[in-house]
């Protein structure tokens, strides 16, 4: 993965080391021997190269010298210096000279890319694991959508089953309140009615003789409610008295009795007490 980040690096540095090296014999072979010119431009070139293998080890090592990475940069701006000093003194072509100015910087930054690559490079079993919790992540994240888009379609089928029973119910009720009021109005019409009034009097006249009663119409609307019958429940039995009692049912014949025997006896004699009471007596007169 690495190489991703060394190869432009190294291409850059291989076109930044022979453009210096051929801007320098070009510009300094007119006042220079060329043998002169071309130990100046390799001396900047090894320089910058030299400081460069000397990061990559410390990087290596898992070290870094401000020293060493300062001298680097400052054989990047030499070169480029002289780049652009020659872009600037050339009569033809100045601006096609100063746009390669910059290629020494540029690699000088590439090969920082890659420093920084490899500090923040991790292991395959790494990456795996990093893979792993953010797929984990997400199927928790899917799983939690899913229930509440379940959630949420339950909720919506029931408010639509509980408003369709709403609506039923109010039909029916507004059905019955009309069939009883269709019905009241219909008794008040015979109540009201001339022969009703006679037919009703001419019975009850031979019934009670000089009473004429008034058929008054049933009563609809709110009511009293009737307070339920309240029925005396007799008295509880005390564990001693219940224990004393079983004790005795269970032996009136002999052999004794059975639970189930004593519980029938026990409530055919008209005695009350609940399953879990009666089990726990008998497992206390047992014991």
């Amino acid at each position: 993965m690495s190489a991703k980040t060394v190869l432009p690096a190294v291409a850059m540095t291989a076109v930044s080391m022979v453009l210096t090296l051929a801007v320098v014999v070009m510009w300094l072979g007119k006042a220079v021997p060329w043998p002169v010119a071309v130990v100046v431009g390799l001396g900047i070139d090894g320089g910058w190269l030299a400081t460069l293998a000397y990061e990559r080890r410390l990087a290596a090592q898992g070290d870094h010298n401000r020293t060493v990475t300062a001298v680097g940069w400052s054989f990047g701006l030499v070169a480029t210096g002289v780049l652009v000093a020659h872009a600037l003194t050339v009569e033809h072509s100045a601006a096609a000279w100063l746009a390669v100015t910059w290629l020494p910087i540029a690699a000088k930054a590439l090969w920082l890319v890659h420093g920084l690559w490899e500090r923040t490079a991790l292991t395959p079993t790494a990456l795996g694991a990093i893979r792993g919790i953010q797929q984990e992540a997400r199927d928790e994240a899917a799983v939690a959508r899913a229930r509440l888009r379940a959630e949420a379609a339950t909720e919506e089928t029931r408010l639509t089953a509980v408003t369709a029973a709403g609506a039923r119910v109010a039909r029916v009720q507004a059905t019955t309140a009309q069939t009883l009021s269709r019905a009241w109005s219909t008794l008040e019409t015979a109540r009201d009615g001339e022969d009703t009034g006679r037919a009703l009097t001419s019975v009850t006249r031979y019934v009670t003789p000089g009473v004429t009663p008034r058929w008054d119409l049933p009563v609809w609307g709110p009511t009293e409610p009737v307070s339920a019958l309240s029925l005396e429940s007799a008295p509880a039995l005390t564990d001693e008295a219940l224990d004393v009692l079983i004790d005795e049912i269970r032996h009136s014949e002999s052999p004794a009795l059975s639970y189930r025997e004593m519980a029938s006896r026990f409530r055919a004699a008209g005695h009350s007490a609940s399953e879990v009471r009666l089990r726990a007596a008998w497992k206390r007169v047992v014991a």
